[in-house]
């Protein structure tokens, strides 16, 4: 029998939609449009391009002018209602991805995380709201788990929020509650569990691990590690993710008007594990490479301590099965890592 997954893509390939993936220009964004124009799917992408790239869309439209004509871009910001009603306008799913992300970005920037993460969030669930559309999938995270100890996470237990980041994602979480119950809506909020995947960038103050480490071993400069190494994260892949996002936004109900999701592979790795990983990963595409053992300083201020999720309630309610853990997604990621970071 054929995945939940494997079924949903056979049916869209027979009845083609039209989709809205808020922050379609960046890194998981990306990913998503390219697959549903893979599958024959209309796409619209809401971008401001404050962090997301041209380049993207460039490289999910391949050069093909029949993938051109199916998408769609609003180039607008989420702060602004009248560009987001512009962008769900004749939509059938939305994926909403747009987002400043970072803790450490927003402990330097709360506001500006807040204007973007909260306010434009709201604007989107009522540009959606005034535009009939029954259903919003979006990007959560799991910092809203904060200093909840209990491992691994489930949905239903969070504890008290480190950062402002995620207080823009918890509030997400609220708002949609709010607003299935007031209007009838439902939302699936997806916590995400450190993403990782080709066009994740490296550049800025503000950069995921696992591009940042890889582009300092091909340069043969020492990698930084926050704390002793034995920080964990549950690192996923994201074609998970894209899985995720497809299954929740066609479902044809949710156990509740307004639900949370783990999106993981539900594997525990410290980071001190992922140096070690990265290194053997970086050496079987280039055996040429001189890495240098890393360096420890400092714990970074906002950062949980340890992460790792259960997805059973994805799994059993969604039908979604990762299929990709850390070692297969770093295989498939490094060889675009090693020849665009190189």
């Amino acid at each position: 029998m054929p995945s939940a997954y494997a079924a949903l893509q056979t049916e869209l390939r027979t009845s083609p939609r039209t989709w809205l993936v808020t922050g379609g220009a960046g890194f998981i964004g990306s990913h998503l449009i390219e697959r549903l124009l893979g599958l024959g799917q209309q796409v619209v992408c809401l971008d401001n391009f404050s962090t997301g790239h041209r380049a993207n869309l460039e490289a999910v439209v391949g050069g093909d002018p029949e993938r051109e004509s199916r998408l769609r871009l609003v180039e607008g910001d989420l702060s602004d209602l009248g560009a987001c009603r512009e962008a769900v306008a004749g939509v059938d799913h939305i994926l909403h991805q747009g987002a400043l992300g970072s803790v450490p970005r927003s402990l330097e920037e709360p506001l500006a995380s807040h204007a973007a993460n909260a306010t434009g969030t709201l604007n989107l669930f009522e540009a959606a709201r005034l535009a009939g559309v029954r259903r919003v999938v979006y990007a959560s995270s799991s910092a809203v788990y904060g200093d909840e100890p209990h491992l691994p996470k489930t949905e239903d237990r969070t504890g008290n929020l480190l950062s402002p980041y995620a207080a823009t994602k918890a509030v997400d979480e609220v708002y949609a509650n709010a607003y299935s119950r007031a209007y009838g809506m439902e939302f699936a909020g997806l916590r995400y569990f450190n993403v990782f995947g080709p066009r994740q960038d490296p550049e800025g103050p503000y950069a995921a691990v696992i591009p940042i480490w890889v582009r300092s071993m091909l340069r043969g400069e020492p990698i930084a590690i926050n704390g002793d190494g034995e920080t964990s994260r549950d690192f996923t892949y994201v074609e998970n993710v894209v899985q995720a996002n497809l299954l929740a936004a066609t479902a044809p109900s949710l156990a509740d008007p307004s639900r949370a999701y783990n999106v993981a592979v539900g594997e525990r790795t410290t980071l001190n594990e992922l140096f070690a990983r990265l290194r053997e990963a970086l050496l079987a595409v280039r055996p040429d490479r001189d890495i240098p053992d890393p360096e420890y300083r400092d714990f970074r201020p906002g950062d949980v301590r340890h992460s790792l999720a259960d997805y059973s309630r994805a799994r059993d309610e969604l039908g979604y099965e990762p299929t990709h853990g850390l070692a297969e997604g770093l295989a498939i990621a490094m060889e675009w890592y090693a020849e665009t970071l190189g």
